[in-house]
């Protein structure tokens, strides 16, 4: 039994990455392909999109095999001959149970290091991504007005990544006109804001006000390109890319860099240790609520529909406790709430299929 969940949890995983990767690989390709990135940038950013797709679909591919598994199981008449054996619905689950468990590992391992350490890298790169659409801005041998009121001219462009001769003209401020000059130039990053450094140039200041003129020579000189950079130049630190702990333990600086409250942010992260349990109850459910059921002709597509609307219960629990986690932050054990209702079905579920007078059994004579 826990064989056959497994292979089926593969399958069925498999196909569902595909199906949702797929999706978004083409929105990405679009996007990446149009602001002239190469393929390997686009297969990057993709294969670090993957592991947060895998966690999205996994509870979901490993109650599907569990359900499909048991249904054979039951069309093959083998759950009918083991519980004839005298063994009880508890004793059948314990296979179920290994399964769910090898599940949740999974979960865990993605939900708490995989996804925020591959977002962690997946937004770095949007960053220097964004940063190099502006070295795109600089086309050699035309005059560019990459913002109002600043005018870039370059020569040449050389395989290596160097500006030759480059002129630049910035009249943002009304009363100064400043003007570069240089042989050379580079497109650096800065702590976090892309820089332009200008070797062996010239810098003219001319004052409008009293026409006064300030001529400097310099062998190097850093120029701010932040504000080419669509949206704010230092990276905004997001929820997803950091870890578990730092999410449990989090502090007053982590709550300004992130604008959540050191509440909110706690309970987030208890909300991604409890999805391993929420995967847990999602496996045992498809599987208990099938030992409801005997064999019949027709198959067991009664407790099927049951088990996915025990699954759209426990997922409507769980939207009301991240509904009231919003108006009670602090309250961090609502995020486990969903995860032991879906544990209570299935100690329900497990019990009634194991009383000869009980609901169960009402379902037994009807599929028969």
């Amino acid at each position: 039994m826990l064989s056959r969940m497994l292979t089926l949890f593969g399958f069925f995983a498999l196909v569902l990455v595909l199906i949702y990767w797929i999706n978004n690989a083409v929105q990405l390709f679009d996007r990446l392909i149009a602001d002239g990135q190469s393929t390997l940038v686009f297969l990057e950013f993709s294969a670090l999109s993957l592991p947060a797709v895998i966690l999205r679909i996994l509870p979901i591919a490993a109650f599907a095999a569990a359900l499909y598994a048991t249904d054979r199981l039951a069309a093959d008449s083998e759950l009918v001959v083991v519980q004839a054996t005298g063994f009880s619905p508890f004793r059948l689950a314990r296979p179920a149970m290994a399964y769910a468990l090898i599940t949740a590992l999974f979960t865990a391992v993605l939900a708490n290091y995989l996804v925020p350490t591959s977002l962690k890298i997946y937004y770095q790169r949007i960053t220097e991504v964004s940063e190099s659409l502006t070295a795109r801005l600089f086309t050699e041998g035309e005059f560019q007005t990459p913002v109002d009121g600043v005018t870039v001219f370059i020569r040449d462009v050389t395989p290596q990544g160097e500006l030759v001769d480059i002129f630049v003209s910035d009249a943002r401020d009304p009363d100064v006109r400043h003007t570069y000059t240089a042989s050379r130039a580079y497109l650096v990053r800065n702590d976090d804001r892309p820089q332009l450094v200008m070797i062996d140039g010239m810098a003219q200041s001319l004052r409008l006000g009293n026409d006064s003129l300030l001529v400097t020579q310099f062998d190097d000189f850093s120029y701010d390109l932040s504000a080419f950079v669509t949206g704010n130049p230092s990276r905004t630190i997001k929820v997803e890319e950091l870890t578990t702990s730092a999410l449990l333990n989090a502090d007053n600086d982590l709550s300004a860099a992130t604008g959540l409250s050191i509440e909110r942010l706690t309970y987030m992260g208890h909300e991604r240790i409890a999805l391993s349990g929420l995967t847990i109850a999602a496996c045992m459910i498809g599987f208990a609520t099938l030992l409801l059921g005997g064999f019949s002709r027709f198959g067991v597509w009664r407790q099927m529909v049951f088990a996915v609307f025990l699954i759209i219960l426990v997922k409507l629990v769980d939207s009301a406790a991240i509904s009231l986690s919003a108006q009670y932050p602090q309250a961090w054990a609502l995020a486990y709430v969903p995860s032991l209702f879906g544990f209570v079905i299935v100690w329900v579920l497990l019990s009634l299929s194991g009383r000869p007078f009980s609901l169960g059994a009402l379902l037994r004579r009807q599929s028969t």
